[in-house]
């Protein structure tokens, strides 16, 4: 696929034909059942061109712009380009745009240069011409008002195209990796060793999509928050609000189960917007689509602004009841005693264990390095620490898990780019796991069982991809320590409650870990103006629970 000059790779000129060819052929056999007649007629005719007119394509079709100059184009790989241009045209795969063309005006005014643009406007009226200190946006907007498209399309000599097809290569990438977010360059990166991917038997590998409708549903909301993004800055809230209503009504309810959680993403940052956008009761109407966290959270509180004090209530009851992560069951218990007490502050409970905490002397001279003196501290006492916040702990959980983490069985790896499960963040991951994690434990018989594998997994797969191992020995040598020092039914307690929601367990561990002898204890550490979290004061009650040794501490600047 490549050769390397002096250490430095170097891709063959027409590397991108190889990964768009790829990824066709790819989408073909895993979803050629769903695929429509147009994206497969697409297929057959892009296979049927020249080789130099499939490259010009596959140049064009990867840039975001939607215009080109063709006098502006030049690809030495390719060479004239003449001749790919007319048998692209004559394909339908490129469209050569004339004045009846219909296109978006302010984006073809976008593609030319200020000086041209300007050029343009004196040919068109040279006393109205705006001054040359006009700013590009300014202009483009003048001339998108002030003259029809065919006026300024005669004023212009070069030949200007635009790729066709569009709709039928988006979804064709799309199917292959998922997302609206990844693209082509992933190729790029990997073959570059910029990043490396888990091998994965491609043999192996799921469909994402059983239906043409999942697919369908799951493109149509990655389409929309697009459309939100665009909108928000050019519209008005009111009317944002309005089209996103209008948009959704009919649409939510037969959404397949596929597209779900990307719906309730879009809601909760729609409403969010709304909220900072000062229109709380239309912010309320839509948090109402979902129970996804923080929604139920932010309805309350709107609720409470508004004066609906029951309706409030009634909310924070039930998240109590049944709260779905930390930051509900705290936001119920405060918000309950701020309803009932009639106050307007209440301590909250993350607040009140803080106030509880032991406070430690610290010298000031730590005061942009708290935990190093901290850990200064534990030291004079005759203690050991090492920093222990989040990343050793996925990193002890990612590498004792790995095998299981990227299980082809799972059907949750669906092309071989992908660097995390398809369910990883849902709770279908410790569903679908639940017996190959206790299993993998189960093998952990002693510390120096955990240190080995750990260690072999590093050195196996040291580089690759993995969202829960940063790849820093620092981040290794904090894991190997947890592992040798906590004890092993804790340690495995604390891996399984990370593994039944890792969206909201993997985050939140104590800053540090200390220990002398058989004695250890996490310790949370808080600067004078620091705050305690949820997640932190969760993760503190659930070592309580589990028989873990835990606190927090304050510090104190002397």
């Amino acid at each position: 696929m490549e050769e390397q000059r002096n250490n430095t790779i170097i891709l063959p000129p027409k590397y991108y034909l190889t990964y768009f060819e790829y990824l066709l052929s790819f989408v073909q056999s895993m979803y050629g059942n769903i695929l429509t007649e147009r994206e497969m007629e697409f297929l057959r005719k892009f296979r049927d061109l020249s080789e130099n007119a499939r490259c010009l394509y596959v140049r064009l079709s990867n840039r975001h712009a939607r215009f080109f100059k063709f006098s502006a184009l030049s690809y030495e790989e390719i060479g004239a380009l003449d001749g790919p241009l007319r048998e692209l045209s004559e394909a339908g795969f490129i469209h050569e745009i004339s004045s009846d063309s219909t296109v978006d005006y302010e984006d073809f005014l976008a593609l030319f240069t200020k000086p041209e643009l300007l050029s343009i406007a004196r040919v068109l009226d040279k006393d109205l011409c705006p001054p040359g200190s006009v700013k590009k946006p300014d202009l483009v907007r003048w001339l998108h008002y002030a003259y029809r498209f065919e006026q300024v399309f005669t004023c212009i000599s070069d030949q200007i195209i635009m790729p066709a097809r569009g709709e039928e290569v988006m979804m064709l990438k799309f199917l292959f990796f998922g997302n609206r977010h990844d693209d082509m360059t992933e190729f790029v990166i990997r073959d570059l060793g910029h990043v490396r991917f888990q091998n994965f038997d491609e043999d192996k590998l799921s469909v994402r999509f059983s239906t043409r409708k999942e697919a369908e549903d799951r493109f149509m909301i990655s389409l929309q928050a697009e459309y939100f993004e665009q909108h928000k800055k050019e519209l008005p809230s009111e009317e944002v609000y309005d089209w996103f209503m209008n948009w959704q009504i009919g649409t939510a309810e037969h959404l397949s189960e596929i597209a779900l959680p990307a719906y309730y993403s879009l809601v909760l940052k729609v409403g969010a917007w709304l909220e900072r956008s000062k229109l709380q009761e239309q912010a309320l109407t839509v948090y109402q689509l979902t129970d996804q966290p923080p929604a139920r959270e932010r309805r309350a509180r709107l609720l409470h602004k508004l004066g609906l004090e029951e309706e409030a209530r009634a909310l924070s009851e039930l998240m109590l009841a049944d709260p779905q992560n930390s930051d509900e069951r705290y936001f119920g218990i405060d918000f309950l005693e701020r309803i009932r007490s009639s106050k307007k502050k209440v301590v909250k409970s993350t607040t009140r264990l803080l106030n509880q905490a032991e406070t430690l002397d610290i010298e000031v001279a730590y005061r942009y390095q708290v935990e190093y003196g901290v850990i200064n501290y534990y030291l004079q006492q005759g203690y050991h620490a090492v920093f222990s916040e989040n990343e050793p702990w996925r990193a002890v959980f990612g590498l004792l898990f790995w095998d299981i983490i990227y299980d082809t069985n799972v059907q949750a790896i669906h092309h071989p780019l992908q660097r995390i499960p398809s369910d990883f963040f849902q709770p279908d991951f410790y569903i679908r796991r639940r017996e190959q994690l206790a299993e993998r434990l189960e093998t952990m018989h002693t510390p120096a069982v955990l240190i080995s594998h750990l260690y072999q997994v590093w050195h196996d797969k040291n580089g690759i991809t993995n969202v829960m191992v940063s790849w820093f020995e620092e981040v290794l040598m904090a894991a190997l320590k947890i592992a040798e020092v906590v004890p092993l039914e804790h340690l495995k307690t604390i891996l399984m409650e990370m593994a039944v929601n890792l969206r909201e367990n993997a985050r939140g561990f104590p800053d540090l870990l200390i220990w002398k002898e058989d004695e250890y204890m996490l310790v949370e550490v808080k600067s004078p103006t620091d705050h305690l979290s949820a997640r932190q004061l969760r993760w503190l009650e659930a070592f309580a629970d589990m028989g873990i040794h835990s606190k927090v501490v304050r510090v104190a600047w002397v």
